[in-house]
């Protein structure tokens, strides 16, 4: 296998998890609540697949437990946001540091175990002969056959069905939605739970294919990262697909030149994707200043059925 196929292989297995989370991050942010806390649910995410892991030995059940605590997460999350109508930034940062703290604190019985297995993949022996798609595609685990079909599967939901009008019009103008017999409450509650999950499925995919044990903080800012992404993406799943493989070859790169015999410091190749990450976002906050962005237009803005807009 070639460099550009190694780097291709591991661009896939680092952008796996940023891209759950910002499928997660797009689901929240378009019912218009701000999504700061997924540093946080991945954390939590992945301490709760080790733990269960570890434990029952079985592999469904982790992912279970993962995918139940972090959907308890959000729903705190959008009892905060919603019912309470809280700051939503203050509500995710306070969700991140609950996340980094307890995560440190349950999972430190268990640092350094390794897990007892890995997800199952999906084997294509039909595709091994083809250069560079065989490497990239013949051998993928089926938690990264999931996240491509999910963020088909969601771009077809919000621009293409009446539940994505009515999610976009819950996220642009609730009050409007509200009249016009939307849910705004449920829609919003629904979402952070659901994007919670997809979240802690990113910190669980993690443990389970990029450091298969549990270690404190092994997220190193990714979530941080899928927040960036969120907004890179333009809040669209198909463009985050692009964004999150894209994001994790830069991730990859700077292990594979250390292979090759660098001499930069691996410090500073470290750095590689959190510096991309605000050149680029500076890069569109500034070519797209005289442009629409995208943004829901009530992200960020509490609803309270009386209030006027």
């Amino acid at each position: 296998m070639d460099f550009i196929a190694q780097l291709l292989v591991a661009a896939v297995a680092a952008g796996t998890p940023l891209l759950l989370a910002t499928l997660g991050g797009i689901l929240n942010e378009r019912a218009g609540i701000i999504q700061l806390g997924a540093e946080g649910l991945m954390l939590m995410g992945a301490v709760t697949t080790c733990l269960v892991y570890l434990r029952t030995g079985s592999l469904a059940a982790a992912l279970l437990a993962t995918l139940a605590v972090t959907a308890l997460l959000g729903l705190l999350h959008g009892f905060l946001c919603v019912t309470l109508r809280a700051n939503q930034p203050m509500a995710g940062l306070a969700l991140t540091l609950f996340g980094s703290g307890l995560s440190a604190y349950l999972g430190k019985p268990i640092s350094g175990n390794p897990l007892p297995g890995g997800l199952p993949r999906l084997e294509l022996p039909w595709l091994k002969p083809v250069p560079v798609i065989g490497d990239l595609l013949g051998n993928l685990d089926l938690l990264t056959w999931f996240s491509f079909a999910l963020a088909a599967a969601l771009h077809l939901l919000i621009h293409r069905t009446s539940w994505g009008l009515h999610l976009r019009a819950v996220g642009d103008h609730p009050a409007t939605a509200d009249v016009m017999g939307v849910h705004v409450r449920l829609i919003r509650y629904g979402c952070t739970a659901a994007g919670a999950m997809l979240i802690g499925l990113a910190g669980a995919d993690m443990v389970l294919t990029v450091a298969p044990t549990w270690n404190e903080g092994l997220t190193g800012g990714r979530g941080w990262i899928a927040v960036g992404l969120v907004i890179f993406a333009r809040w669209n799943p198909l463009r985050a697909l692009l964004t999150a493989y894209f994001f994790g070859a830069l991730d990859s790169i700077g292990f594979r030149m250390q292979l090759l015999g660098s001499a930069v410091p691996p410090y500073f190749l470290k750095m590689i994707p959190y510096v991309v990450t605000i050149l680029v976002l500076m890069y569109l906050g500034y070519r797209n200043r005289n442009k629409p962005s995208g943004t829901p237009e009530a992200l960020g803005v509490p609803y309270a059925r009386e209030q006027r807009f």
